[in-house]
């Protein structure tokens, strides 16, 4: 049942310096077509840069944390929800430029509320979040780009980070083989759980590569920028795809034209929180049927409930985290 009152993670920056925590909100001070009742969310590494101050996230105070949510509409003005409809949002702004998922209840704009795919729960959704989806819109584009299993194995770096894991499961899943480049050897047999078939150290790729290596790789997807990336363009097959979408080590991408103009490479960009509506919906759909990892459950290593929330951001900023934190924020039902 609606409240008038509910509670909301809430992020400040004021005369008295940037603070985050728990506080009571009402619905009028949200907005939005689509009034949700939020079941879980997600910890990614951006949510701990924003509730933290430690990265420029939000760009308007105060907002709601949370970047990712999962839950039911209360209600709608827009005709294609009704009350109770199960739905997800990711990205969309949610903690940068509008209220997000680390609240009892949300108001979210029409267009950006996602109907629950057929087959799977709210929970499952948020393993995935934005990691997830971020993983699953890099293979859609790659495809579209005309990427395909024979072109090679597909290189992921970062392997062993929410994007990276999830996307070695899901390009396994749909088919392609995985080489997964980690610089953390110990989470290698989970990796290989995922569906790695290879899982090679970050010593795998040339810091200061040539403009063409020799090829090893069909394709790339790239959480961590810098020499990374251009050493993965200079290493990728002729017309394979390389997409790139996150700056873990640089935002620098010092290569050269070579891998573009003699093998036809192509550097695809992931911008998954701004992604149009039919892509999203595409996404999600590949995400609960042929690119649903076998093994998805297994990447929520860390359940936590609503009020244990701002005791896991430290660990986030610290490198300690590892696989998917779901957030319980209510009771799913």
């Amino acid at each position: 049942m609606q409240r008038d009152r509910f509670k909301a993670f809430r992020i400040h920056s004021d005369a008295t310096g940037y603070h985050a925590g728990f506080e009571d909100l009402t619905l009028d001070q949200l907005t939005g077509e689509v009034t949700v009742r939020v079941a879980w969310s997600s910890v990614n590494y951006k949510d701990a840069l924003a509730a933290t101050g430690q990265g420029k996230i939000l760009r308007r105070f105060p907002l709601v944390g949370g970047i990712d949510l999962a839950g039911y509409v209360v209600d709608s003005s827009d005709t294609r929800y009704r009350a109770s409809d199960a739905v997800l949002v990711t990205g969309c702004g949610l903690s940068e430029t509008r209220d997000g998922g680390y609240a009892e209840f949300a108001r979210m704009a029409a267009n950006d509320v996602i109907p629950l795919p057929a087959g799977m729960t709210p929970r499952e959704t948020m393993i995935y979040g934005t990691a997830g989806f971020t993983a699953g819109l890099a293979l859609l584009r790659m495809q579209q780009n005309d990427q395909h299993p024979d072109l090679g194995p597909i290189a992921i770096t970062g392997a062993s980070g929410g994007v990276g894991m999830l996307a070695v499961a899901i390009f396994a899943r749909a088919g392609y083989t995985v080489h997964a480049i980690s610089g953390k050897p110990e989470h290698a047999d989970f990796l290989r759980q995922l569906g790695a078939a290879e899982v090679l150290p970050r010593t795998t790729l040339p810091m200061e590569s040539r403009p063409l290596e020799s090829v090893r790789f069909g394709g790339a997807l790239d959480t961590v920028g810098g020499p990374a990336l251009a050493a993965l363009l200079a290493c990728c097959a002729p017309y394979g795809s390389v997409a790139s979408c996150g700056l873990a080590a640089s935002h620098a991408l010092p290569t050269t034209v070579m891998p573009f103009i003699i093998r036809g490479v192509s550097l695809l960009g992931v911008a998954s929180a701004s992604t149009p509506r039919a892509q999203r919906l595409a996404v999600w759909q590949h995400l609960a049927t042929d690119w649903r990892p076998h093994a998805l459950d297994a990447i929520a290593t860390r359940e936590i409930a609503f009020a244990q929330l701002p005791d896991v951001f430290s660990g986030y900023l610290a490198g300690q985290a590892f696989g998917r934190t779901v957030v319980r924020v209510a009771d799913d039902t």
